[in-house]
């Protein structure tokens, strides 16, 4: 890779890492780190350019692609929003995302939580437009109540066609960093927000969360937060409510899901047990509690 810096310098090495604020240059003798603020071009080196656009990694049952192109919020939307879903469920509705070619879907645990009958909502890009298509057929396969995080699967070899989105690694989460959310808040289907990283690592009800300012309501819960790459980084879950409470939403770290879906066996789905699952006694409240992860089925976090 051949960078062109503001000044006029050029510097040339490997790509190592490519994060959203800096750009990290394997010379051969040392590790360069380039602030993109810095960079006036990018140039790709004829051996870059045999090797093609990135392509998907498979890692377990979720993908990986490395080299993903930063874009902006809009183009990010065209390129990752077809992988995400709306979940219906008898009594309210969430959100989530697709993660491979055989249907896996990931949500909130408790977006599906006593449910036997659920449905997903895909919206694929046909006809200049976009088309709704339920699949009503689904299978859960795994939920963990303390992560608050479930995997389903679509019931349909049409599953096979559908577009998924790639894990990335919120380890490389930063402040300040721009993020965005897609899902179904109120039940207004696809609808996107935009914020920053707040804290990459916050505690929360015994475990780690990202804060952001993104706007979390009830109906995101189980969607994707996307960093500029359009990698989920996070699956939204909380949010915290109240009069004067503003730009406090919560989402799942993306490396907790991916230790949840390589540890899916021990969290496995028995539907002849109604408290399939692991399931956890809630901690004691805090002073000023936050708020259960919004859904459509918990009123009780309405703003």
């Amino acid at each position: 890779m051949k960078v062109t810096l503001k000044n006029g310098a050029q510097v040339q090495g490997d790509i190592l890492r490519e994060r959203d604020d800096v750009l990290m240059l394997d010379l051969g003798f040392t590790v360069l780190n380039v602030p993109r603020t810095e960079i006036a071009s990018q140039e790709k080196t004829s051996a870059q350019k045999l090797i093609g656009p990135s392509i998907a990694e498979s890692e377990d049952m979720y993908f990986v692609e490395p080299g993903r192109e930063p874009l902006a919020v809009d183009k990010n939307v065209l390129r990752v929003g077809e992988a995400v879903v709306q979940i219906q469920t008898s009594s309210g509705l969430g959100s989530g995302f697709i993660i491979n070619k055989l249907g896996h879907v990931i949500t909130n645990q408790h977006v599906i939580a006593g449910e036997r009958e659920i449905s997903v909502v895909v919206y694929r890009k046909k006809n200049g437009g976009l088309e709704k298509e339920v699949f009503p057929k689904i299978k859960i396969i795994a939920m963990n109540g303390f992560l608050d995080l479930a995997i389903l699967q679509i019931d349909d070899p049409a599953a096979s066609k559908l577009p998924f989105a790639p894990l990335g690694d919120s380890d490389l989460l930063i402040q300040g960093q721009p993020v965005f959310a897609i899902g179904s808040p109120l039940g207004l289907e696809r609808s996107v927000s935009q914020g920053i990283v707040s804290v990459r690592a916050r505690e929360t009800r015994g475990a780690w969360s990202i804060q952001s300012t993104t706007q979390i309501n009830p109906g995101n819960s189980g969607g994707p937060l996307f960093n500029a790459r359009g990698e989920v980084v996070g699956v939204n879950n909380m949010k915290l409510a109240g009069v004067g409470v503003e730009g406090l939403g919560f989402s799942i770290p993306a490396n907790l899901l991916k230790l949840f879906l390589k540890n899916r066996d021990a969290f496995a789905f028995d539907p002849r047990n109604p408290n399939s699952g692991f399931r956890y006694l809630s901690p004691p409240a805090p002073a000023t509690p936050a708020a259960p992860a919004p859904s459509s089925k918990t009123p009780e976090t309405q703003p």
